[in-house]
């Protein structure tokens, strides 16, 4: 074969290897990686096992008659008790005396969270209890927040409400806990951020964002007085764009900004792009 044929034939291998390794663009996963971000879809059978849990629990609490329960979309997880079911689900007695004690309450609690956790979506050492209220008419509202993740948990999932009474009766329920976090954690444990903190300021500034108050939907283009305090690494789930039967999960930044009618942004750590605002 002439040299030069031989030359050329090399040439145009070196260019094919050049060009497989050329660096992926920002934010898309590596080799081997999962994909990012990390999606949680609407799954049928997350919902049967959600409602053959509901059937098999008040069951056990003697309610006849099948009541339906309404599930939060995507994660399954109980969105509210049917009328009447409510204030007919009971916590699991602890103690001997007709009240109980704070002690007792909150172990109470804790064993409801365990025999409630297929509909609750999550496990019980996940959950941290953040604030135990006396409402006006009596009852008690225990909040509960899921602390699945290496990173804070941030926007509207996540949590779980109890409202009950000092007898023991359940009169609202409901949850918006992460099923399959595990999973979802795995995959994020893999993200490597993109974006530095210390760039942060500087990217931001001129960039525009949406915003919702009370008197309706705005923009704000962030300036160069605005000061901005990079606050940590998070996770953020928000719904896929277009698409309302899936949850993405993301690494995000969370900013607080001062001087500015938005006060926190979140700026996905791998793809640079601002995913929520808050007021």
């Amino acid at each position: 074969m002439p040299a030069r044929i031989i030359f050329l034939a090399l040439l145009a291998l070196s260019s094919a290897a050049c060009a497989a390794v050329q660096p992926l663009s920002p934010g898309a996963p590596r080799r081997n990686q999962p994909p990012y971000p990390v999606v949680l879809a609407d799954k049928t059978p997350r919902g049967e096992a959600a409602s053959a849990a509901w059937a098999q629990l008040i069951n056990q609490q003697g309610i006849s008659g099948k009541p339906a329960v309404t599930l939060q979309p995507i994660t399954a997880t109980i969105r509210n008790l049917p009328d009447n079911v409510a204030g007919h689900l009971y916590l699991p007695k602890v103690g001997t005396s007709a009240q109980m004690s704070e002690e007792e309450t909150r172990e109470s609690l804790r064993r409801f969270l365990s025999e409630w956790k297929a509909l609750l979506g999550a496990e019980p050492s996940q959950l941290s209890l953040v604030s135990e209220t006396t409402n006006a008419d009596g009852t008690r509202t225990a909040h509960y927040e899921q602390r699945p993740f290496s990173y804070p948990l941030r926007g509207e999932y996540g949590k779980i409400d109890i409202r009950f009474t000092v007898d023991r009766r359940v009169l609202e329920l409901s949850s918006t806990a992460i099923p399959e976090s595990e999973r979802i954690q795995a995959a994020l444990a893999a993200a490597q951020p993109v974006v530095k903190a210390e760039e942060i300021p500087t990217k931001l500034v001129g960039r525009t964002v949406n915003y919702v108050d009370s008197s309706g939907q705005h923009t704000y283009t962030i300036t160069s007085g605005t000061q901005l305090t990079v606050q940590q690494l998070v996770v953020y789930p928000r719904l896929v764009l277009n698409q309302a039967a899936a949850l993405e999960f993301h690494l995000a930044w969370e900013i607080n900004l001062t001087n500015a009618p938005v006060k926190v942004i979140y700026l996905d750590a791998l793809q640079d792009e601002v995913i929520a605002v808050s007021q």
